[in-house]
């Protein structure tokens, strides 16, 4: 392998920042179990343990975790296979990852 060029880490803070400052019930997730592509808004949310579970709502696989604590927040999207997320057409792009 050639040694190419490449930026650290702290070049995604603008784009993810950009991603994560949108709604999510508008965005699209794929259940990595069965495969249902559809709205985050439809996910079955269980608020009963420690954080909230979202569940598929074809499987009731788990898609997502989150846990929120005074000083930080963990999101696990193990079961999902991707998020779309709608962006605003007057933002600008980054460009290709």
């Amino acid at each position: 392998m050639t040694d190419m060029s490449y930026l650290d880490g702290n070049m995604l803070d603008g784009p993810l920042r950009e991603v994560f400052a949108v709604d999510l019930s508008g965005a699209t997730g794929r259940c990595e179990h069965c495969g249902t592509v559809g709205p985050m808004a439809a996910v079955h949310v269980y608020s009963h343990a420690p954080g909230l579970i979202g569940r598929c709502p074809n499987c009731a696989e788990v898609m997502l975790r989150l846990v929120r604590s005074p000083g930080w927040a963990r999101l696990d999207l193990r079961g999902t296979t991707y998020l779309q997320v709608p962006m605003p057409l007057d933002q600008p792009h980054p460009g290709p990852l």
